[in-house]
């Protein structure tokens, strides 16, 4: 039987990883919606947007790696190949439900001036839905068997992002597109879903190997992303493509794979850190990262509802530092009295949250 520490640290960095995304969304938001346009140029500015980037991988992975535990934990109860998948595609639907109920909320609040078509944007909990429902089916397979169909679903979807971009979108349907074209507007299936079969893909992992073996598994983590962000990193200078026409920030199969091996590298070092620090010790990431859902919920609603409308593109940058310092005690509140109310706890639960509208132009 593993230890109590090795145990806890299964699932604690993982919670950590999310809580540390869900840090960077915030400040890449407060830094969107409230800097002066004078200022959008200077390099706080650059910096926070750029590493706003980061969090629609880190959030889409790790709800991978959660659908492959509640695949792995179905399949380890008995239940038949289409009771898995049954079980998967219910966990498709709740990401939809709250997806859909998290765009009516906005468009209620927003009310007259939010506009009716944001009801069907397709932000990344439409991705992970989406994602779920065509991903099902891969609960019919063993664990072992998800971890290679995984890793070569997840390649496929990146190698494919450039020619589903050159496909002709007239006659398409918007809400098709938005679900399943490349954009900078919305979360589609190409190239985002690839990050959700890495994470399923990763979840096997983790739950084959056993936990005396785990520190290993993400040494050997580590030292994958460090190859993969590095070789995709170089390749992707390289004067040269195999695709007619690639946008790099839009649908590369280099920038996928170059935040697949950041996101590989923090994992391995959140893991590391979890189980070096004591596991009393309250630790803000992995609290925001047990909430995240509901943090996601609130904090979006503040910093890009009506609530502050004088203060929009008004601050400076240490007004806007000042008020993400203080949107993130605020959030960090919530968070603990979530946990400790348990009537809210079992509404929201605590699912992956999505990632910065900005990261993706919503």
């Amino acid at each position: 039987m593993p230890d109590k520490k090795t145990s806890a640290g299964r699932l604690a960095f993982i919670d950590w990883t999310r809580g540390f995304a869900a840090v960077i969304m915030l400040q890449g938001h407060v830094f969107d919606s409230f800097t002066r346009t004078d200022l959008r140029s200077k390099g706080p500015f650059v910096l926070s947007q750029f590493l706003g980037g980061m969090p629609p991988a880190i959030f889409l992975l790790l709800t991978g790696i959660t659908f492959a535990f509640l695949m792995d934990s179905q399949q380890r109860q008995g239940k038949s190949a289409g009771q898995r998948v049954v079980a998967a595609l219910k966990r498709s639907r709740y990401l939809f439900l709250i997806a859909f109920l998290f765009r009516i909320q906005l468009y209620v609040f927003g009310f007259p001036t939010s506009p009716a078509s944001e009801l069907l944007r397709v932000d990344i909990l439409n991705c992970m839905g989406m994602a779920m429902l065509i991903m099902a089916p891969m609960a019919v397979f063993t664990t072992l068997e998800r971890i290679r169909l995984c890793t070569v679903l997840g390649l496929v979807i990146a190698g494919l992002s450039p020619v589903i971009s050159m496909i002709p979108a007239d006659g398409v349907p918007k809400l098709v597109r938005g679900y399943f074209f490349p954009s900078l507007n919305y979360f589609g299936f190409f190239p985002w879903a690839s990050f959700l079969a890495f994470g399923l893909a990763f979840g096997s992992i983790l739950r084959v190997v056993k936990p005396d073996d785990l520190p290993r598994v993400l040494q050997w983590t580590l030292s994958i992303g460090l190859g993969i962000a590095g070789a995709a990193y170089y390749f992707s200078n390289q004067p040269y493509s195999i695709y007619a026409k690639s946008d790099f920030w839009l649908n590369s199969p280099c920038m996928i794979l170059i935040k697949l091996g950041v996101v590989l590298i923090m994992l391995a070092i959140a893991f590391l850190w979890v189980r070096l620090a004591p596991l009393e010790k309250w630790s803000l990431f992995r609290q925001l990262g047990t909430t995240s859902l509901l943090v996601y919920w609130v904090h979006i609603e503040i910093v890009y509802g009506r609530w502050f409308g004088i203060w929009k593109e008004a601050l400076s940058v240490p007004q806007v530092l000042l008020f993400t310092t203080i949107l993130l005690v605020l959030m960090a509140v919530l968070s603990v009295i979530r946990t400790r109310i348990k009537s809210v706890g079992s509404f929201f639960g605590p699912s992956p949250a999505p990632a910065p509208r900005q990261a993706a132009g919503d």
